[in-house]
């Protein structure tokens, strides 16, 4: 969330970010209630002052064995004033603290100007991209070749449970772990990630913490005998993994790599680029967060894009790297790339999906759950920059490596970094 005192300081400049990223104004009604909220502090001061003076008073009169009735009764009457006021204050701040969570994160300086993903800037891209028409034989889509191959069976598992709700079988369930081990190995070994295994269902001030609630509530699976929610990603329970915290800048940073299965509903989107594991409701990602000081975070954003590509990079799938526009930001980044894969294929979006969003949140998430570091023993705590990314999701990745591996005959052939983790080269 963004500081009050900047809101009431810069209305304009978040009113802008507002706009550009397409949320509801609310900056009026926080700085109304903010101006009441001022005055109630001041006149509670006032009270206070005069209740100390009367009760200062009322001591001296018994110390000299004066009558301080009437300051009694009218030192009783300015705390039952002052209990009104501070009532009326809490409600006050507790409005205030649910507007504040409505209001985006502002766009960093470097973040292009756009109504929406037309508006995405290319930085760069890897790998031969073949469209379908270039392949001397006739492509088949992932869904057509995990059911040929009996590795992906997308029927049962609505049975099971409903659509979006996948199920690998076989060969398609050894390869979706070999993936996630493999991500895994390299963020651990290689890029010096720590590896988390967080809980699968998180409480609501974790929800808060990283910016889903409330703003994306309906998108969220809640149990409610509990009060729980299944995890939409990694990134809500490893960021909270320091709420209330403070950390020592020799701790900075502090980079955690955790795999999870997620869940989300997306009310509302259900129908758009579905079939098969373009859009489902239960999905595996390994995902990468960072902690870091705010005079290196952007620094930190670029390194955390690069551990993403190579990942692609050593599977040798083609991939572009997206600058996102200010009005496909999401609600919490200040920057983010999108990593898009390429499914020769897949005929929605051209063949370009997206398996990877690296994002700067800046001190927007740090505000919300109260995580903080020191320079020194002397120094002030401040808040911490987080960052994430997937590195990867492995459904929109399972794609190009089903389409961009397939054989003439129907075949997938097994990148080779994961053989090890496989144990078999080819899907047949």
């Amino acid at each position: 969330m963004l500081d009050l005192k900047f809101i009431r300081e810069n209305p304009d400049l978040v009113r802008e970010a507002i706009r550009q990223k397409r949320e509801t104004d609310r900056v009026g009604e926080i700085l109304d209630l903010d101006g009441k909220r001022r005055d109630l502090l001041r006149k509670s001061e006032v009270l206070k002052s005069d209740r100390n003076r009367i009760a200062d008073d009322v001591a001296k009169l018994k110390r000299q064995a004066g009558d301080a009735t009437e300051l009694i009764a009218e030192g009783k009457a300015k705390g039952d004033e002052l209990r009104g006021l501070e009532d009326e204050l809490r409600k006050i701040e507790d409005q205030l603290n649910e507007l504040a969570m409505y209001v985006p994160n502002l766009p960093h300086s470097s973040v292009p100007v756009g109504a929406g993903s037309g508006d995405n800037i290319e930085k760069r891209r890897f790998g031969e991209v073949k469209t379908s028409k270039e392949f001397d034989f006739k492509l088949l889509d992932h869904l057509t070749l995990g059911e040929k191959l009996g590795i992906l069976d997308f029927a049962r598992g609505s049975k099971i449970t409903g659509a979006g709700f996948p199920v690998y079988i076989g060969k398609g369930a050894t390869l979706e772990r070999a993936l996630i081990n493999f991500m895994l190995d390299l963020h651990v070994n290689k890029h010096g990630y720590t590896e988390v295994f967080p809980p699968f269902v998180v409480n609501q001030a974790s929800m808060r913490g990283t910016g889903q609630l409330p703003k994306m509530a309906e998108d969220m699976y809640h149990c409610e005998t509990d009060d729980l929610y299944l995890v939409p990603t990694a990134e809500v329970p490893v960021t909270n993994l320091r709420r209330d915290e403070i950390l020592w800048a020799d701790q900075l940073p502090t980079k955690y790599a955790a795999y999870s299965a997620c869940f989300r509903r997306e009310a509302g989107s259900w129908g758009k680029e579905s079939r098969g594991f373009l859009r489902v409701h239960q999905f595996n990602k390994v995902e990468l967060v960072k902690l870091v000081k705010p005079e290196e975070s952007y620094d930190e954003l670029e390194k955390l894009v690069a551990d993403v590509e190579e990942v692609l990079q050593a599977l040798n799938i083609p991939y572009r790297i997206m600058l996102l526009c200010t009005g496909d930001l999401s609600f919490s980044a200040a920057k983010c790339y999108d990593v898009e894969v390429f499914a020769p294929a897949t005929e929605a979006r051209d063949g370009w999906l997206e398996a990877s969003s690296c994002s700067n949140f800046e001190s927007f998430q740090a505000r919300r759950a109260n995580i903080k570091f020191k320079r020194d023993a002397k120094s002030k705590p401040e808040f911490v920059h987080t960052l994430n990314g997937s590195g990867l999701a492995t459904s929109r990745l399972m794609v190009a490596l089903l389409e961009n591996y397939q054989t003439p005959e129907g075949k997938v052939v097994v990148p080779k970094v994961l053989h090890k983790y496989a144990g078999f080269t080819v899907v047949d």
